[in-house]
């Protein structure tokens, strides 16, 4: 005959088992969505077009629009980056799916090398989704050596399609813009990171 305490105290141990395994499997899951949100907020801004958000292209639409449209840049760089950060044109105005090349002009005002990033969205918000780039120096790690200066080239069209969106089917203005954030600060001295950043809005 079988002892029902230890019938008890075995299923007992089983059941806590499989409780300790679903624990742990639920953690690992979370874990992978945790890692996994990031790409996957990326991705559905990207289709979406959400928070401003532009798309990529690989190449411009097949026919271009007689209706224009006027595209603002606007540029910012974070206290962490002591950078001079502006459009080298501040408004150009482009026909709907024409494929328009322009430039930020960048300069290292600190005396140590600085990384940054640039993130970027567009404004109106539900323009995002019509504006593609077809190259873009945004999310790319860009390193300036002390008092260095550059051109980072932007190429992008606007798609037709966007006037089909009732609240953009009269074109409204376009503003694209980008924000440069700190990736590694090196050994800045101290007074120079009081400097704060360089900022040029429009």
């Amino acid at each position: 005959m079988s002892d029902p305490k230890a019938d008890r105290l075995a299923l007992a141990r089983r059941r806590g088992k499989r409780i300790a395994i679903g624990c742990f499997a639920f953690s690992m899951g979370m874990l992978g969505a945790a890692y996994a949100s990031v790409p996957l907020y990326e991705l559905f801004c990207q289709v979406t077009g959400y928070g401003g958000t532009t798309q990529r292209a690989e190449a411009g639409p097949a026919a271009v629009s007689d209706r224009s449209i006027n595209v603002r840049f606007d540029s910012n760089a974070s206290p962490g980056v002591p950078w001079r950060f502006q459009p080298n044109e501040r408004q150009v105005t482009v026909k709907l799916g024409e494929v328009r090349q322009t430039s930020y002009h960048v300069r290292n005002e600190a005396d140590y090398p600085v990384t940054a990033v640039a993130t970027f969205n567009v404004t109106p918000l539900s323009a995002g989704v019509y504006f593609n780039k077809l190259y873009c120096f945004c999310f790319n790690e860009q390193t300036l050596q002390p008092g260095e200066a550059v051109d980072m080239p932007v190429v992008f069209f606007v798609d037709p399609a966007m006037l089909e969106k009732e609240e953009l089917k009269d074109a409204p203005t376009i503003t694209l813009s980008y924000t440069f954030f700190p990736v590694s600060k090196g050994e800045a001295p101290v007074a120079a990171a009081r400097q704060g950043g360089a900022e040029d809005q429009l």
